[in-house]
């Protein structure tokens, strides 16, 4: 047995206390990972003025993480593999912690992009990793936790947000500020590690490819987290600018908005498991997106900043626990977990990429509001699509035995 309650042998049945640690130190591992991002979001004006670079050439380099992120993910599968899930976990989980540090030490453009592609394609390695395991946890305990595992990684990045925005306003140098942030995240990573399960694969078991393209069942279920996030990379980054360009607010209720879409995504998802267990995967999304379309139609019609406020924190509380929801059924998809969470991932960093400037093309050509209806309009494919999501996986020969796979969606659906 060890140390952290959890057998040594994977086959034996895991003792309740020691899936418990696993669950809250998966928790820990997403909290960690998405205060890495917060607290670089926070410094990007820094670095922007550190390299002198112009608003489009930070752009270009801004396309940089997720391009490393996508290119990466594939590999995340083979790692685990090849040294088992917490080993990997720990080590991928501290290059990103540490890959923090990276862009702020840039000189210039040309140093910016590969250090942004390699934060990048440590962010997408560590997500997927832990992405595997917190489904694992979930089908051991045979109760939803993915929605609240998301839960906390939005609650890293608003605490690591808030850090660094502490940090900006004091006129610390991004590098100290950065490092510091690295450091005592990559202790706290691999701290939180020792307590997640140490899933092995079998010794006659193939490893997964390099580089594969995404099974059929991730491009489908794909297509649902696709959604979601176009319309959550729609509301953090364009909701600001549409209470002030459409409804004439001064910048600080228009920032405010976006603070409180954050934060409404964040309870929801922490709040989430709860919906999920009660009325079942299929039922939440559908219920979601019809939230998310009214709220839409509220922004398109709001001639008052609190209506548009209103539909936005609609928008945030429908799509929140659609991405959560999206990996767990990728995991239980087929034999390849990881291969199928890489191929959601990848899918869902693509819509992250290509939303703010789908939108902003879209204004250009046309108004803000008919940007939103676009947006109207792929949350209604979550009510059309959300059946997707109704998928069971057998436990694989490697699970405790302890607890069956979440069945809640074939019950209730």
């Amino acid at each position: 047995m060890a140390g952290n309650g959890i057998p040594d042998d994977l086959t034996a049945p895991i003792p309740r206390p020691g899936l418990r640690r696993a669950r809250w130190s998966v928790a820990v591992v997403f909290l960690i990972h998405g205060s890495v991002t917060g607290n670089f979001a926070t410094r990007i004006p820094w670095i922007q003025d550190h390299t002198a670079l112009s608003p489009g050439q930070l752009g270009l380099a801004l396309a940089f993480p997720a391009i490393g992120a996508s290119l990466a993910m594939p590999l995340a599968g083979r790692i685990s593999h090849r040294f088992g899930a917490r080993t990997a976990l720990r080590g991928l989980l501290a290059l990103w912690t540490l890959s923090l540090v990276l862009p702020a030490l840039s000189p210039g453009l040309y140093a910016l992009c590969p250090a942004l592609l390699m934060y990048g394609a440590a962010s997408g390695m560590s997500d997927v990793a832990m992405n595997a395991l917190g489904v694992e946890t979930e089908d051991r305990l045979a109760k939803p936790i993915m929605s609240g595992l998301h839960g906390m990684w939005s609650a890293g990045a608003l605490l690591g947000s808030a850090a660094g925005t502490v940090a900006a306003h004091a006129g610390w140098d991004a590098r100290l500020h950065l490092a510091g942030a690295a450091l005592v995240l990559t202790l706290l990573g691999a701290l939180a590690c020792r307590g997640v399960l140490d899933l092995r694969s079998a010794p006659e078991e193939h490893p997964p490819p390099r580089f594969a393209l995404p099974p059929r069942s991730a491009l489908v279920i794909g297509a649902i987290g696709f959604c979601a996030v176009f319309a959550e990379g729609a509301g953090l980054d364009w909701s600001a600018v549409y209470l002030r360009d459409e409804l004439g607010t001064d910048a600080g209720l228009a920032a405010a908005s976006t603070t409180a879409f954050a934060c409404t995504m964040t309870v929801a998802r922490l709040a989430g498991d709860k919906v999920v267990a009660r009325f079942g995967a299929v039922r939440t999304v559908r219920a979601g997106g019809v939230l998310a379309a009214a709220g839409g139609l509220l922004i398109v019609a709001a001639r008052h900043p609190a209506v548009a406020m209103g539909g936005f924190g609609l928008m945030g509380l429908g799509i929140a626990v659609v991405v959560p929801l999206a990996f767990a059924a990728a995991g239980r998809s087929g034999p390849a977990p990881s291969q199928a969470i890489a191929g959601v991932a990848t899918i869902t960093y693509t819509s992250g990429l290509i939303a703010p400037s789908a939108i902003g093309g879209l204004t250009q050509a046309t108004s803000l509001p008919v940007s939103f209806m676009l947006v109207t309009t792929l949350a209604c494919g979550l009510v059309a699509g959300a059946r997707v999501l109704r998928v069971l996986r057998v436990p694989s020969s490697t699970a405790s035995g302890s607890a069956p796979a979440v069945t809640g969606d074939l019950e209730r659906s």
